[in-house]
């Protein structure tokens, strides 16, 4: 009773001073908090915000599955070569991606067959200007609901693959004939939104398919897609005389960025050992979920868009490098703060501490006083910035990431622990001075 009288004296006769340490420890348990709070929450944040960019998985049927192609990022239409397809996949076989076991990961697919037809105006005075040929298309699903064999239904479709495109006008809606064109497309036919537009395509048995499209929306995407058009599957498997094909198919997954053991596996995942295979398998990174792809979609290579996946796990690990570094810079700040104010709270009470060393309280004793001291004012100081970091992790999850930050409990204990190895850290040097003072020649003013 008469150590915790002595604990909140000191705090009467010593507030500013005491305030001061309580402040530091304060914010530097403020700035920690809300640091590692984003750093763990970061992950998924950048996946989330970095996939509205497209797909960051690709699959296609093994024929086609040559170099070139998996390193291929564009996006369908404004691919560089004026060849169709010769190898396809089966479009019904495409809802099996929502089965794999990281199904929840997939935030969006869309199949797509990629063919090039002649395009002409329907009713155009002026035919030959309004006329095009070998004209990219590409057959896809907008926005089309799904129901899986568990019961759920899912929503997939290019409606949410390509969310940077300037659209003037709507979306087509699934297994009708409406399309968007590109805004290249569209001034070379002089074509505007509610225009009909003629498809036409001769096919091996020199048969001539047309379909008539109507142009419910004109896309800006910012890139060679402009060329081209996105007409729904049955469009364009009609025009092609391919029931039931496509060549491709995007997929936008959240992902965990790579690292040595997803890149070992990403070569090999036979020369895994059983752990490592069930650790990779059991982990959300982009080869793993296209290997599990792999085991639903018959004849099928699924391959991570490698610019996009380096490109999350590096601003990832420079973002928590940025946080961690002001996170013990911040400690290191509090750690000096606190000596200091330690050590200027020793000096003015040099005559009481020699004093109770001169009654008898052992170096022991007089140095538990003032650890405890400080321990119970950084506490305070720690509970309150643990409320103000929370606070300033949400302004940050909010103005950055649009949404807020999960506050892990690991966390409040990491920080915690940091805070407590940091005071204790500063209190070295003032505890050095209290077993320095000799009681002697501080009561003779010496």
């Amino acid at each position: 009773m008469f150590f915790l009288r002595m604990i909140f004296r000191s705090f009467s006769r010593q507030f500013k001073r005491r305030l001061l340490i309580a402040v530091t420890v304060c914010l530097s348990a403020t700035v920690s908090v809300a640091m590692l709070g984003v750093v763990f929450d970061v992950g998924d944040k950048l996946n989330a915000e970095l996939s509205t960019y497209g797909s960051n998985i690709t699959v296609q049927p093994k024929a086609d599955a040559v170099v070139s192609d998996l390193y291929n990022t564009s996006g369908s239409s404004g691919s560089a070569s004026d060849a169709d397809p010769t190898a396809f996949l089966k479009e019904s076989d495409a809802p099996k991606i929502k089965t794999i076991f990281w199904a929840f990961n997939i935030t969006n697919f869309a199949p797509e067959l990629n063919i090039h037809v002649d395009a002409g105006c329907s009713g155009s005075a002026s035919a030959d200007s309004c006329k095009a040929t070998n004209v990219p298309i590409v057959g896809t699903w907008f926005a089309k609901t799904l129901h899986m064999d568990s019961g759920e239904s899912t929503v997939a479709g290019m409606n949410g693959m390509r969310s940077w495109w300037k659209l003037d006008g709507s979306w087509p809606k699934d297994d009708t004939e409406q399309g968007l064109i590109g805004t290249t497309l569209a001034s070379k036919l002089g074509v505007k939104i509610g225009d009909t537009v003629t498809l036409g395509k001769t096919i091996s048995t020199g048969e001539r398919n047309q379909v008539k499209v109507k142009i419910t929306g004109i896309y800006d995407s910012g890139d060679s897609d402009n060329n081209g058009m996105y007409v729904p599957s049955i469009v364009a498997q009609t025009l092609a005389n391919l029931p039931d094909a496509i060549d491709k198919i995007e997929v936008k997954a959240l992902t965990t960025p790579d690292n040595d053991l997803a890149r070992k596996a990403s070569k090999n995942p036979n020369a895994l050992t059983q752990d490592e295979w069930e650790t990779w398998y059991c982990t959300a990174y982009p080869s793993s979920i296209a290997y599990q792809i792999e085991e639903v979609i018959p004849g099928s290579v699924a391959k991570q868009v490698r610019q996009v996946a380096a490109l999350q796990g590096d601003v990832l690990q420079k973002t928590q490098a940025v946080m961690v570094l002001m996170t013990v810079l911040s400690l290191v700040a509090a750690a000096i703060a606190v000596a200091n104010l330690m050590a200027a709270s020793i000096g003015e009470r040099g005559s009481e501490l020699a004093l109770m060393k001169a009654i008898g309280a052992t170096d022991g004793a007089v140095s538990r006083l003032m650890l405890a001291e400080t321990a119970v004012i950084s506490l305070v100081g720690a509970l309150v910035g643990a409320l103000l970091g929370s606070g300033v992790a949400q302004i940050v999850g909010h103005v950055v990431f649009g949404s807020g930050i999960t506050m892990r409990p690991m966390v409040f204990v990491l920080v915690f622990v940091l805070l407590a190895v940091t005071v204790l850290i500063a209190s070295f040097s003032s505890i050095r001075s209290i077993l320095n003072l000799k009681p002697a020649e501080v009561l003779h003013g010496r």
